[in-house]
């Protein structure tokens, strides 16, 4: 029977490596992937005003979207390194322990919730090892 729950403690390491390791792939691939579209996407071939604004319009989105994927694959690398240093589901602020629900939904978050919210209510900056 499976289950779907975090795995036993022995097991515990290997799972976070596997889906953190997961991650990296996907979004190294979408990351090349967006690259390649915004190396095509050549406004100069465009020939009406309207057509190079849909064309800046893109190329403002791919670059958007490849910012939001490079900052979580930083996010995954350092998960990974917090797995090999013994680290892993402690939050790099506080040194609580992440809770499970939370490091089960987002494997790579360095924060435990409570700090988390007050980064970003802005009452603390972020962690100078995850900026």
């Amino acid at each position: 029977m499976a289950n779907s729950h975090t795995p036993h403690p022995q097991n515990r390491r290997l799972y976070f490596e596997q889906r953190l390791r997961q991650r990296q792939q996907e979004l190294e691939q979408a990351l090349a992937s967006t690259v390649a579209q915004a190396l095509a996407a050549n406004p100069d071939d465009t020939r009406d005003v309207a057509d190079q604004a849909v064309a800046g319009y893109q190329k403002e989105l791919l670059f958007s979207q490849g910012a939001v994927r490079n900052a979580q694959l930083r996010l995954v690398r350092q998960a990974l390194d917090r797995l090999a240093e013994g680290t892993f589901g402690e939050c790099v602020r506080c040194d609580q322990s992440i809770g499970a629900k939370r490091i089960e939904a987002l494997p790579w978050t360095p924060y435990c919730i409570h700090c988390q919210e007050q980064i970003e209510n802005g009452d603390v900056e972020p962690s100078a090892s995850v900026a």
